[in-house]
């Protein structure tokens, strides 16, 4: 039986390895993360969902990077910028997620844990399983395997 952050808060606690895209703030479950990488050469796909912004090599391991800018329909990252690999585990294998920058790894209480707002973008709000209220800001809970999913079913 699998479980869903979104049933309720008494499974949403733990650890959480974070990263922004644009001002959001996200969070992915520590034990999903495989390692964090700077920027890495890319081989483009031809053909590939535009959200897919190629495969990288990690030590023989082939892997998929998806672009959170693309994935989320912001605004491109500046050409002088490179994007930060967080490489997750999901069920298809891993997949590299390019984000902004990398956060810290934050202890999250379920008593700070809600649904995710109603008013979230739609391409957030598919790929958020809740958020968790911090004094400044909200973490933003990401679903790991629905957006690797996701980004493979926009091939059309």
């Amino acid at each position: 039986m699998t479980s869903d952050f979104k049933s309720g808060p008494a499974q949403a606690c733990g650890q959480f390895s974070t990263f922004y895209v644009g001002d959001m703030f996200f969070g992915v479950d520590v034990l999903n993360v495989q390692e964090v990488l700077r920027a890495q050469q890319m081989t483009r796909v031809p053909q590939a969902p535009n959200v897919i912004e190629g495969l990288i090599n990690l030590r023989g391991q082939i892997v998929t990077a998806i672009d959170m800018r693309k994935r989320l329909r912001l605004p491109q990252r500046a050409d002088d910028v490179p994007p930060m690999n967080m490489v997750v585990r999901t069920a298809d294998g891993a997949v590299s997620l390019l984000v902004d920058e990398i956060g810290d790894v934050l202890n999250m209480d379920a008593t700070t844990y809600e649904r995710p707002p109603d008013n979230l973008d739609s391409a957030a709000k598919e790929l958020i399983r809740g958020v968790y209220k911090l004094p400044h800001r909200l973490l933003l809970v990401l679903d790991e395997e629905r957006t690797a999913d996701l980004a493979v079913r926009r091939a059309d």
